[in-house]
């Protein structure tokens, strides 16, 4: 009997009841959720971004006398410095830990966004850009990494998708440049009461502040405990016994040496954050007025309008998602959205060509673009939007996490912004219908990609989501079918 007792009382077990037998709507923890949307809201700022550019884009052209060729530019080049900063998140978060990269994040926008509310002139203009261009990169990738490794694993899909639904708000809102200094103010004096991500503490050799931690995060002190032990066997396996660890030889498993397990990893991380922004919607919102301006609506009051009603949507839809995520998982959401994007894009390449091609501008035609675009966003901000930030920060074991992340996302704003700075060049030359049919070709391979290769992570420990990659799960799209039915 007193053998028996052992077994049910040993850790090995209780973590393996606790990852098959969670309440099945499990609690959300309040202390996890204040800190994931104090770390999201660093996402307002590219937000901002993108609402302000959206409606202003009509108005820089004007009033700056510049020409589109310098509007793709202005649009684009933050997209493009944001690359600079998720480079160098990775390796600056091993370094100085995740709450302090945040602070980074914000104090570079902060500067960033000063410069462009202040900005009298084209070139003052793109400076702020660049700036805020390398907080954005920081942002995007730290706060979903920390949110990660800070959340319970049954409502970690929800708090890791808070940065799209603050980017969503932070687009809904976007009105005026100077606007986007409060976010980067907020985060700056809220750190002070953010806890360092355990997991960091832990390859720190900090584990009794990384205990205190996880004690607030979880339901009861057990759960603590079994989170604690699951985290420090990972860190002994994979940095030692040493708290002087930095991110020392990442780089060279990651991309000369990997494993099997960790190629995959890359491949499905780095896949569906390619995907996300070759999906063009970024570009779709940046340039909105610019399609519906060639739709036939043609008084600025309509553009500015018809734009609003798009940040409503695509924010209402984020929602529904971030709701969702945890209770329906990864694969579905990811496999719906991509697939709604597919054929909502025909339908606006569709309503785009016959606009193109006739003398008159049928309102029918007016109103499919306007539903199609507004359906786009939508099945983005079901899918691509929230799942790329969830999935790329949770499938890196924790050794390779920050700087696995970093290289992910460091492809997504590169991507984003070579999209956002050809887009109208683009469009000129095979025109929108042409270019929107060639994004819906995009988003099925996006489909195909995503379901042969890419398994279902609701519910999982971060350290358990390792084994999802491993050799003895053969084939991709049978993996995926096994791990969702589960």
């Amino acid at each position: 009997m007193e053998k028996t007792h052992e077994i049910f009382e040993s850790p090995q077990l209780k973590l393996a009841c606790s990852s098959s037998f969670q309440p099945r709507n499990p609690a959300l923890n309040k202390y996890a959720l204040a800190c994931a949307v104090l770390a999201s809201t660093n996402s307002i700022l590219l937000g901002y971004d993108i609402g302000v550019m959206s409606g202003a884009v009509l108005y820089i052209k004007d009033n700056l006398k510049i020409s589109s060729t310098q509007v793709e530019i202005l649009v684009g080049s933050l997209n493009v410095c944001s690359l600079i900063g998720s480079f160098a998140a990775g390796a600056t978060s091993d370094r100085i830990g995740r709450r302090y990269t945040i602070v980074l994040a914000a104090a570079t926008f902060l500067l960033g966004a000063l410069l462009m509310g202040l900005a009298p002139s084209y070139p003052f203009l793109m400076a702020g850009r660049v700036v805020a261009g390398i907080g954005v990169g920081y942002s995007l990738m730290i706060a979903p990494v920390y949110t990660a490794e800070i959340s319970p694993a049954m409502t970690r899909g929800f708090l890791t998708s808070l940065p799209e639904v603050f980017i969503n708000i932070g687009i809904l809102v976007g009105l005026m440049l100077g606007l986007a200094a409060i976010p980067a103010i907020v985060v700056a004096v809220g750190v002070m009461a953010m806890p360092e991500s355990p997991r960091w503490l832990v390859m720190k050799g900090r584990l009794g502040e990384a205990r205190q931690v996880l004690i607030k995060t979880s339901d009861n002190e057990e759960e603590a405990e079994i989170r604690l032990e699951e985290i420090a066997k990972s860190a002994s396996e994979t940095a030692g016994e040493s708290s002087s660890w930095n991110g020392q030889g990442v780089w060279k498993e990651l991309l000369i040496r990997p494993t099997r397990p960790t190629r995959r990893i890359l491949i499905a991380a780095i896949g569906i954050n390619f995907f996300m922004q070759a999906s063009g919607n970024d570009a779709v919102v940046y340039y909105t007025p610019e399609v519906f301006r060639a739709a036939g609506i043609r008084r600025r009051k309509e553009l500015v309008g018809v734009t609003i009603i798009m940040g409503v949507v695509k924010t209402s839809f984020v929602l529904v998602s971030a709701l969702f995520l945890d209770q329906f998982g990864r694969r579905p959401l990811l496999l719906l959205g991509t697939a709604g994007m597919a054929l909502s894009l025909t339908g606006l390449g569709l309503g785009s060509k016959f606009l193109e091609r006739s003398a008159h501008k049928p309102p029918w035609a007016i109103a499919l673009c306007v539903v199609a675009v507004c359906a786009d966003v939508s099945f983005f901000s079901i899918g691509l939007g929230p799942i790329t930030w969830v999935y790329s920060s949770e499938i890196f074991p924790m050794r390779l996490r920050a700087q696995g992340s970093s290289l992910a996302v460091s492809v997504n704003r590169l991507v984003s912004g070579v999209v956002a700075m050809t887009f109208l060049t683009i469009s000129r030359k095979i025109s929108f219908g042409g270019v929107f049919f060639v994004l819906g070709g995009i988003m099925v391979v996006a489909t195909i990609f995503f379901y042969l290769l890419l398994p279902e992570t609701k519910g999982k420990s971060l350290e358990e989501i390792g084994s999802l990659f491993e050799d003895k799960c053969t084939g991709g799209g049978s993996r995926g079918r096994e791990m969702s039915a589960r």
